[in-house]
């Protein structure tokens, strides 16, 4: 390993980091985090900052979870690499694809379709929906919706269906044939509704006037996250699930929840279809599936299409990845989910999230600069930073990244993403630990 002072002469120069540009990783040299403890992180320096971030949202377990680094040292040693593809298993996949088929049961899906992570896993069910209406003899059903301010990934299906322009922009012309209704966000809609419930009833409106006007047997599929994520943690009114998959039922498009967030834990239920009570067709998951320590994901897939596929010799599935099935990977995602399931992660995310929430929510009392707080939901919360209140006029980059960089140095590690400080610690976060990532946040408002 080269020592700190190489490392700190060549960051930001000669890779290129996602989501920034190559001059600002220059410019503003990124963090260099070499070191990790429960829930903590420990950069170059020896700071050590409470990760508010949880990695990216996959971090579940922590960085000290032994079970999973056991599981994929055991396999390396095993079988480090094998094919899925036509004419090869291995058992560690095919163990795997037993236990998620009993822990997604109560969702109603059955089936596993192995990626290496949630890109991968939406591109996947984009695909095999589109195909599903092939065999089933209505090739015409090619189009997907989904909602404005979503979050798919970044594959060119991902991105097509993304709801935000920061991610469709520089790429376009992206997939046709996706189109976006508004998304049941009080702080900000065309509506200018703050009722929850009466949103929900508005954007469901805006689906079926959408599905009219494209045409119900044009359409393959509906996407959506149950709570979005990356959007600025937007939860919908209990009501606006079950009637997005009523109305998708009702016309035969398929309902597709993008739960590479949602899924092992995070809102407070095992999955973000459970928290609301419905039965998706698939549901594309990763990041937590395996604590963040191997690449990989899951799309589980449900009663219909099932019965379309296994039923019918024809349906070959000319779609895959190297890595689909990694027996690494599935030996990480075997041992994650069993300790997942032993610690229960989601009562401590309901309780540590209603911690961080009402903490969140004490901040906008002191502060004017914090316009609105969502969550409510487990470990998922976001703080929408304004620079007036009355008018929501968004902050502007520069102080944003200065309380970033405050809550920082006094001991979290928080994001920012536009106008919001989004929060997606691991789950297995102690009171204490949620303190002092609302402290942080506490003294970085008031430094400003």
């Amino acid at each position: 390993m080269k020592d700190s002072n190489f490392l700190k002469e060549h960051n930001g120069r000669l890779m290129w980091h996602p989501m920034t540009s190559p001059q600002d990783s220059i410019d503003q040299p990124p963090k260099i985090i070499t070191g990790s403890e429960g829930v903590c992180i420990i950069d170059i320096d020896g700071h050590k900052a409470v990760d508010g971030v949880g990695g990216l949202w996959n971090v579940n377990l922590g960085y000290s979870c032994q079970p999973v680094k056991d599981a994929i040292s055991a396999q390396l040693e095993q079988l480090p690499y094998y094919s899925t593809f036509r004419g090869t298993s291995n058992d560690a996949a095919i163990e795997l694809s037993y236990e998620l088929s009993q822990f997604f049961a109560p969702d109603g899906l059955s089936r596993a379709f192995f990626t290496s992570g949630g890109s991968d896993s939406v591109e996947t069910a984009l695909r095999l929906a589109r195909q599903y209406h092939k065999l089933r003899g209505e090739a015409g059903r090619t189009k997907f919706l989904s909602l404005k301010k979503g979050y798919h990934g970044t594959h060119i299906g991902g991105a097509s269906v993304n709801g935000n322009a920061n991610f469709r922009t520089a790429y376009e012309p992206l997939l046709p044939g996706c189109f976006h209704i508004p998304a049941p966000y009080t702080y900000r809609n065309p509506f200018n509704e703050t009722d929850p419930e009466r949103l929900a009833q508005l954007c469901v409106q805006a689906l079926e006037d959408e599905i009219a006007f494209q045409g119900a047997n044009t359409i393959a599929a509906m996407i959506m996250e149950p709570i979005l994520g990356a959007g600025g943690v937007i939860p919908p009114h209990k009501s606006f699930a079950p009637m997005v998959q009523e109305i998708c039922n009702r016309h035969g498009i398929l309902l597709i929840t993008d739960e590479v967030i949602t899924a092992y834990g995070r809102t407070g239920a095992w999955s973000g279809a459970r928290l609301w009570g419905i039965q998706p067709d698939m549901m594309a998951t990763a990041k937590a599936i395996t604590n963040g320590y191997f690449p990989f994901g899951a799309v589980m897939i449900g009663g219909r299409m099932i019965e379309t596929f296994e039923d019918n010799p024809n349906a070959r599935i000319g779609h895959g990845y190297t890595y689909s099935g990694h027996p690494v990977g599935a030996a990480a995602a075997l041992a994650c989910l069993k300790e997942t399931q032993r610690l229960n992660v989601p009562e401590n995310a309901a309780a540590r999230g209603t911690q961080m929430f009402t903490g969140c929510q004490a901040l906008k009392e002191k502060y004017d600069i914090i316009g609105d707080v969502r969550g409510g939901h487990g470990l998922m919360t976001a703080i929408e930073m304004v620079s007036d209140r009355a008018t929501k006029t968004p902050i502007d980059p520069v102080t944003a990244a200065k309380v970033q960089e405050t809550a920082y140095q006094n001991g979290a590690m928080v994001r920012v993403s536009g106008p919001n400080i989004i929060l997606s610690p691991p789950l297995v976060l102690t009171e204490a630990d949620t303190s002092t990532i609302v402290s942080a946040l506490d003294t970085a408002f008031s430094a400003l």
